[in-house]
C-alpha cells in the first residue's frame, strides 16, 4: 500500500490535460509534461490507513478520503484524483462523478475565504441574488472567481439547509443566516 500513497506518473502517461474547474471540463495542465505526483503527508497516510479499516469496501471511503486530500492540498488536482482512485480501487471518472456532485470539493485553487451564497428558492426569494451582486461588486469578481490577492472566492451553491433563515451565506465553515448587505459588510470587514 505504501507505493499507492505516493504514485508518480511518467512522461508517457502524462497527457497534459487536467480536470478544469468545478465543471469537470478538460483544462490544460499549466505545469507542462513531466513527472507529477500526489502523496499524503506522514500523518495523513496514517489517517488514510485508519479510514480504510473502517470500511469493508475501499470504495466506501471515497468521501472521507477526498476530504483528507483536499484538506492537505487545498483542492483536488488531476494527480490527486488519479492517485486516490487507484488507492480506492475505482476509476478516476467514477471519483470525478463524486467530486462534481458535491459542492464541498474543488478542482482548482480557492481563496482563503470561500464565500458561498445559497441559490435555492427560499434564499433567492429572500434576496440571495442581491447578496451575490453585492459581493461581486465589493470584490470586483464574478461568481466562480477569486480575488487577485487570493483572499476571497465567490460561489453560488445549492441548499445550505437553513431555508427558514434565508438568505444564507457560508464563509468557509461558518453559516450566517438572515444576511443583509449591511450584516455581511460587518462580517467581511472583520476578515479584511
Amino acid at each position: 500500500m505504501d507505493q499507492l500513497l505516493g504514485v508518480s506518473r511518467d512522461d508517457e502517461k502524462h497527457d497534459g490535460v487536467g480536470y478544469g474547474g468545478d465543471s469537470g471540463q478538460p483544462e490544460r495542465d499549466r505545469r507542462g509534461a513531466g513527472p507529477v505526483s500526489f502523496a499524503f503527508t506522514a500523518d495523513r497516510k496514517k489517517r488514510f490507513s485508519a479510514l480504510l479499516k473502517q470500511y469493508p469496501d475501499r470504495r466506501s471511503a471515497a468521501l472521507p478520503a477526498l476530504h483528507l486530500a483536499q484538506d492537505q492540498e487545498g483542492y483536488l488536482t488531476t494527480e490527486t484524483i488519479e492517485t486516490l482512485a487507484q488507492m480506492l480501487d475505482i476509476t478516476p471518472a467514477s471519483l470525478m462523478d463524486t467530486i462534481s456532485f458535491h459542492t464541498l470539493f474543488h478542482t482548482r485553487p480557492r481563496g482563503k475565504y470561500l464565500l458561498q451564497v445559497c441559490q435555492t428558492l427560499s434564499c433567492s426569494l429572500a434576496g440571495a441574488d442581491e447578496i451575490v451582486n453585492h459581493l461581486s461588486h465589493r470584490y470586483q469578481i464574478k461568481v466562480g472567481e477569486t480575488t487577485p490577492d487570493g483572499r476571497f472566492t465567490l460561489l453560488k451553491v445549492e441548499c445550505l439547509g437553513a431555508c427558514e433563515t434565508a438568505p444564507v451565506v457560508q464563509i468557509n465553515d461558518d453559516y450566517y443566516e438572515k444576511v443583509s448587505k449591511e450584516k455581511l459588510n460587518r462580517i467581511l470587514d472583520k476578515l479584511s
